[in-house]
């Protein structure tokens, strides 16, 4: 099994980057559900809501394709960006990759 490297930083201010192994075929959301980081995932991680939203900051051509539900689903995420996609379909297929975790004060309450 090939590992690779997962570099996540985050917007808020007081969360320091933190670099991850991550399998070929493990998704972002499950390497940060693996290593307690707080990212959302109302429907549980399966393509059905936008709450795991991030930002591929780097190797984008390292994770398998977006698909048109991802797509309808980023449409509805806050402040979607060109390079977003879902934790939870951002699946390494072969290289290293870096993403950007959006401010979770919006889910969280804070």
């Amino acid at each position: 099994m090939s590992i690779y490297k997962l570099k996540i930083n985050f917007e808020e201010a007081d969360h320091e980057s933190i670099e991850l192994p991550i399998a070929a075929g493990e998704s972002v959301l499950d390497v940060c559900l693996d290593n307690g980081i707080d990212l959302q995932h109302n429907c549980g991680g399966v393509c059905g809501c936008s709450t795991c939203h991030v930002y591929v900051t780097k190797g984008m051509d390292n994770i398998e394709e977006i698909s048109d539900k991802e797509e309808d689903f980023i449409d509805r995420a806050v402040r979607p960006r060109i390079t977003s996609r879902l934790g939870c379909q951002c699946v390494v297929i072969n290289g290293d990759i870096e993403v950007t975790i959006p401010d979770q004060s919006d889910f969280m309450g804070h």
